[in-house]
């Protein structure tokens, strides 16, 4: 009867550490500083020349923005003169770097070197490693990142280069591995907030150049346990819903972000 009871007493133990939480999910709110910026819907900019929208929503933040050209004329975007600032710090859009883009004609050359050695009389089986290297050529093309990029009228480009943050945020009031009844929210003005970022981007239109400062601050900080983070939902279309449920996003939106971390050796409580 002891031993029964010490079997059933292992087991039950062994089910709760099997599924606890390996996995969490710090989630960052972020509010905009400025008037100018709608955070609604979606997380946007407009003059009357464009419209600069924002995504956060990613593994670390996502500080990149789509560039919508609302009038009837080119407008440049100078990265060479534009920053992603964080937490009072500069960082460059434009880096003079040069990217290369290859080519491969295996294909073609592979059945000309085929073709050249049927005709000339060569034995295939015993020339592998010629076939080989005709089959590889092709070209490389070095495009240089340009400081200057146009945007035609009425067209949206992307422009994405860098994360917010990747750094856990401990704090007192935050459980750093929380369990469901644990889960607390941290709330900090913009005064006291630990991350404040922005873009300074600068554009010219018909010979005049204009510098934009679109800036946030996180207001928010809460930990989450990976079974809190996803929701299960049947994916529905033309009015029919999935058999099977799909995982998505409990939290999702344009304005906040996330960084997935793991539990430590540690046994930290914040």
């Amino acid at each position: 009867m002891k031993i029964r009871k010490l079997l059933y007493t292992l087991s039950i133990v062994s089910l709760m550490t099997s599924c606890a939480a390996t996995s969490f999910y710090q989630v960052y709110t972020v509010q905009p500083t400025q008037e100018s910026i709608t955070s609604s819907d979606e997380l946007f900019y407009e003059d009357e020349n464009c419209k600069i929208s924002y995504n956060l929503w990613d593994n670390g933040g996502d500080i990149g923005f789509n560039f919508h050209n609302k009038t009837d004329q080119n407008i440049y975007v100078r990265l060479n003169e534009s920053n992603f600032i964080l937490n009072g710090f500069a960082y460059d859009y434009f880096k003079h770097r040069t990217f290369t883009e290859s080519e491969n004609n295996s294909t073609s050359t592979a059945k000309s070197a085929t073709n050249y050695m049927a005709l000339s009389g060569i034995n295939i089986l015993t020339n592998k490693s010629k076939l080989a290297m005709a089959a590889s050529v092709g070209h490389a093309v070095a495009i240089k990142e340009n400081p200057i990029i146009c945007i035609p009228s009425h067209t949206t480009k992307r422009i994405s280069e860098y994360s917010i943050n990747h750094t856990l945020i401990r704090n007192c009031d935050l459980f750093q591995y929380p369990k469901s009844k644990e889960i607390k929210t941290k709330s900090y003005t913009e005064q006291k907030s630990p991350i404040v970022f922005s873009n300074r981007i600068t554009y010219e239109i018909n010979g005049s150049s204009k510098l934009v400062e679109n800036e946030f601050f996180v207001s928010e900080i809460t930990n989450y346990p990976e079974p809190n983070f996803f929701e299960f939902e049947r994916e529905e279309f033309c009015g029919q819903k999935s058999l099977s449920k799909v995982r998505k996003y409990r939290f999702y939106d344009p304005n906040k972000f996330y960084i997935k971390y793991s539990k430590g050796k540690n046994a930290w409580k914040h």
